[in-house]
């Protein structure tokens, strides 16, 4: 978490050495920019972005603080993350599982797992809301948030399932021809052998998939216009880009914190498994 930090504190230096040293109209190649404006429209101080947080969200009476509106965002796009994550760690695990157990599943499921995450998920959410919302299971109904969930699980379960799929075929020949010598079958070598051998690849993969799952909740948000979330706020703060240009930067924090937050929870309940931690592989 103290890196994390560290990264945005290192970004807003040079957010602001850019703008004081950067061409007022940025550079173009041809008709692509490729650096952008630093005048203050374009990019605002950091300390004006964080002097807005404080100020209230509209000129009305008794209108709450910006960071109080953010924060309540905040607190909806977490918990359908939380869905998304958890659905994506249950996929990705039993996937994990079946292309460990099987050399032909996994050769014909894994290049569809890679292929899946080139789909991008700014045309995907529409269809998926869509979908959703003709589905009938008995007396559930289809609530617009369970497709913003759906498409979190969609960027989640893929590091689950590489990461958790790399630590289940970690174990050497010499330690599973040991358990067979001991008469252990199949399952019994997943629990005792091959699921704490994994740990240390797959509690990396949870944290990606946490992070995951928040770009995924904010990026479908936006796409399907779901009220009450980070991503609708995102575009309604938008329109205030031309007189208030601090303001729609105040959602995009809110999603950078959401992101860490969700990481460093990811990584608390990680805590329990230590023992299995010595070796713990980069994500």
């Amino acid at each position: 978490m103290a890196a994390a930090l560290g990264a945005v504190a290192l970004l807003a230096t040079v957010w602001e050495l850019y703008k004081a040293a950067g061409p007022a109209q940025g550079w173009s190649l041809g008709q692509t920019r490729i650096l952008p404006r630093t005048s203050d429209l374009a990019m605002p101080h950091t300390w004006d972005m964080l002097q807005r947080l404080v100020e209230p969200i509209t000129g009305a009476r008794d209108a709450a603080p910006l960071w109080r509106a953010v924060l309540d965002a905040g607190a909806v796009s977490l918990g359908i993350a939380a869905v998304g994550w958890a659905i994506g760690v249950g996929v990705g695990l039993l996937i994990a599982v079946a292309m460990q157990r099987l050399r032909v599943v996994e050769r014909a499921v894994l290049p569809l797992v890679i292929l899946s995450q080139t789909v991008p998920l700014i045309a995907l959410a529409p269809l998926v809301r869509s979908w959703g919302s003709r589905l009938e299971i008995g007396s559930l109904e289809w609530a617009p948030w369970m497709s913003v969930a759906v498409i979190a699980s969609y960027l989640a379960f893929f590091p689950v399932a590489v990461g958790a799929l790399r630590g289940l075929q970690s174990p050497s020949a010499i330690q599973t021809e040991l358990m067979h010598a001991y008469g252990a079958g199949w399952w019994t070598t997943l629990l005792h052998l091959r699921a704490p051998a994994a740990v240390p690849h797959v509690l990396p993969a949870l944290r990606l998939a946490a992070a995951n799952a928040v770009i995924g909740t904010v990026v479908a948000e936006v796409a399907t216009g779901l009220p009450g979330g980070l991503g609708r706020m995102i575009l309604e703060l938008a329109n205030f880009a031309g007189s208030d240009p601090a303001k729609p930067w105040a959602p995009i924090f809110g999603a950078v914190v959401l992101g860490l937050l969700a990481a460093g929870i990811v990584t608390a309940l990680g805590a329990g498994l230590a023992r299995f931690r010595r070796m713990e592989a980069s994500a």
